[in-house]
């Protein structure tokens, strides 16, 4: 009776390696829906998206021979999206580098008191349904700063963990959390402005110069129940 178990991605690479490239394709299969996520949320342009996944495995395909699967081929195949999606953008703004490294300390930094954290009015369900709601969210998420909003694209649109983040930025585990939590104020900010009830607001107005020490909103991050961050 023949083997009909899919082979998971440590075999398919395996075998790639050796030659197969049935393999490879399968690979390509398996991965290329996470691949394109990346580059659009990245690039934001369908074309550019499209090209780039197959750029993205082009690459891959050209360097599988150097990959010592030290980690998940998820992982670096993540990791190459990232970096050629990275060097596009690049391209496209005339810029000689979008630093991922800038702010290594925010860990320890300070977080700007948000504006408006209030809780929302009416029932979720029907607000995620207004045909609004999208477009708000995806503008929110364009206006975030790179590296937050890459850190964002990873954590909760790809649902890549925080080792996982870290692994594919180069960055470590503090600065994902700290990155991600700044986007996710952001974003409750501007989608609390929309649809959110400001006579209820969660945090006192202390003024827009003022800063929350990073230490208090992370515990506030990690025990959502304190002050309804999620």
């Amino acid at each position: 009776m023949p083997d009909t178990a899919i082979p998971d991605d440590a075999t398919l690479v395996s075998r790639a390696k050796a030659g197969d490239f049935g393999a490879f394709e399968g690979l390509v299969t398996r991965h290329e829906g996470r691949v394109y996520s990346i580059a659009m949320n990245i690039l934001r342009q369908r074309q550019d998206a499209e090209d780039m996944t197959q750029t993205v495995f082009l690459s891959a395909l050209e360097h599988l021979d150097g990959f010592r699967e030290e980690a998940a081929f998820a992982t670096w195949i993540t990791r190459v999206a990232v970096n050629t999606s990275l060097k596009a953008l690049r391209k496209r703004k005339g810029l000689s580098t979008v630093s991922l490294e800038a702010g290594r300390d925010e860990e320890t930094g300070e977080i700007r008191h948000p504006g408006v954290i209030a809780e929302w009015r009416g029932d979720p369900a029907r607000i995620v349904a207004q045909k609004d709601l999208r477009r708000i969210l995806d503008e929110a998420i364009e206006a975030l700063p790179e590296n937050h909003r890459l850190v964002f694209v990873l954590r909760d649109v790809e649902g890549l963990s925080v080792r996982e983040t870290a692994e594919a930025l180069g960055i470590s585990e503090a600065n994902v959390k700290v990155r991600s939590l700044r986007a996710r104020l952001a974003l409750r900010e501007t989608l609390t402005r929309a649809f959110g009830d400001e006579s209820r607001r969660l945090f006192p107005d202390h003024g827009a110069d003022q800063a929350t020490p990073a230490e208090e909103l992370l515990r506030l991050y990690e025990n959502p129940a304190r002050g309804q961050l999620s």
